[in-house]
């Protein structure tokens, strides 16, 4: 999986820096469009097909779709549901709360984000869960600094998180990105001392921790897509896609309205 070659790892100019802020800003916006929609009664079937004809109607396409025959646009990731979950008729239900995680593709360049939506009120213990992984993973993106490490990411994320009594799932990763999906550097939300790799200028990539409530354990369901928690606990990711400048990052996929963290208020600046 992870592997330590720096001469892999692509690096960008300023041509690719500006078509990712574009490719970026549509995926947030995307994200954006889905606030209203995300309440109970409604299937997650809609905000799939939402968010496909929003695509279209900006020239874009959603990188999941036909992604290894996966057969939506989004991903829906509704409780003790980790990633993957896949959108269906099944409707929302009042004290849910759920992942939606977009990847559009714009003239070639791929913007990728998640985030926690509430559907109507949500126990505390949910919205807590909710509040610890936003905040997990903002801690990991202050980390990013050139000549700095990836696991000095995974640490301020894991050191957070298991302080917060909350456990850090393995199994999936943040990943380099750019013109496609999935590149090298691997972004590991842990500390792993067999992969380590340093940041540098021009590096892109995403970090999208996933912690649980319970422990971090996951299975994959017989769909082949959805991964849940094992113990059933709730289970929550944010996710950013950002590049490595000179003195820090520039993170692509902010929100334009504001709309960092649920119950989602738009803020004045529309800025962190």
């Amino acid at each position: 999986m992870a592997h330590n070659r720096q001469d892999t790892i692509p690096l960008y100019g300023p041509e690719a820096f500006e078509g990712m802020r574009k490719a970026g800003r549509l995926t947030a916006e995307a994200l954006d469009l889905v606030v209203d929609h995300v309440v109970p009664g409604v299937p997650t079937e809609k905000l799939d097909k939402l968010i496909f004809e929003y695509a279209l109607d900006h020239g874009a396409y959603s990188a999941d779709l036909c992604y290894r025959g996966y057969r939506k646009s989004i991903c829906t990731s509704i409780n003790h549901v980790v990633c993957h979950g896949i959108p269906n008729e099944k409707p929302l239900r009042e004290g849910d709360i759920v992942n939606i995680d977009i990847t559009l593709i714009l003239d070639g360049w791929c913007g990728d984000a998640s985030r926690m939506y509430y559907v109507g009120e949500v126990p505390r213990k949910a919205s807590r869960l909710c509040e610890v992984t936003h905040e997990a993973l903002m801690r990991g993106i202050q980390a990013v600094k050139p000549g700095a490490t990836t696991n000095d990411i995974g640490r301020a994320i894991q050191t957070y998180a298991e302080g917060e009594r909350c456990s850090v799932v393995r199994e999936f990763c943040g990943h380099g990105i750019g013109q496609s999906m999935h590149t090298p550097p691997t972004i590991l939300h842990y500390v792993e001392n067999k992969y380590d790799v340093e940041i540098v200028p021009g590096m892109m990539f995403t970090i999208e921790p996933m912690l649980n409530l319970g422990r971090p354990e996951v299975k994959i369901l017989s769909d082949g897509w959805t991964a849940v928690t094992r113990d059933h606990s709730l289970s929550a990711q944010f996710e950013h896609t950002l590049g490595v400048t000179e003195t820090g990052f520039e993170i692509f996929t902010l929100s334009p309205n504001g709309y960092h963290f649920p119950p989602f208020q738009q803020s004045e600046t529309g800025t962190l």
